[in-house]
């Protein structure tokens, strides 16, 4: 099973956004792994956009969340860059909004280590030349299923 795409460049990142949205349904918790510029920010605005937002959609590094709420359904768009400690979580009452309604994509995850439940799909982004390299893990049975329709869709 291919868990691993080459994105080319942007046209190819909002594109792989798009059809993780259709994939996933507008539900679950996936996880956005990867540097500075890499397109994590870039991905969640193709899968929110795909779901329905037309307008601009910004990362939530200052205000750590931003909520979406469309015609399918709750996204919550979490940037935990500047988060201190992943206690915090508690604190924005991150797990009351996670739920099988939801689609909550969290960018830095790593730095709510400990305290985010199980990811759907954790997806690492890097920046390879001048294009991205994108894998992606199931973490759940949900995750699998979705995993398994990305590679379906990129052989």
């Amino acid at each position: 099973m291919n868990s691993r795409v080459f994105l080319p460049d942007e046209a190819a990142t909002l594109a792989f956004g798009r059809t993780l949205a259709e994939v996933c349904g507008g539900r679950g918790l996936i996880t956005l792994q990867g540097n500075l510029g890499s397109g994590k920010t870039t991905l969640s605005r193709a899968v929110i956009q795909a779901l329905g937002h037309k307008g601009a959609v910004k990362s939530p590094t200052y205000t750590l969340v931003e909520p979406y709420e469309l015609p399918k359904g709750r996204v919550l768009h979490y940037d935990l860059y500047r988060l201190n400690d992943p206690e915090e979580l508690h604190f924005l009452g991150m797990r009351d909004f996670i739920g099988p309604d939801t689609l909550t994509l969290v960018e830095w995850p790593e730095r709510g280590l400990g305290w985010l439940p199980q990811a759907d799909l954790a997806i690492t982004l890097q920046v390879v030349n001048r294009s991205r390299e994108l894998t992606w893990q199931a973490g759940t049975s949900r995750g699998q299923t979705i995993s398994q329709t990305l590679a379906d869709r990129y052989p």
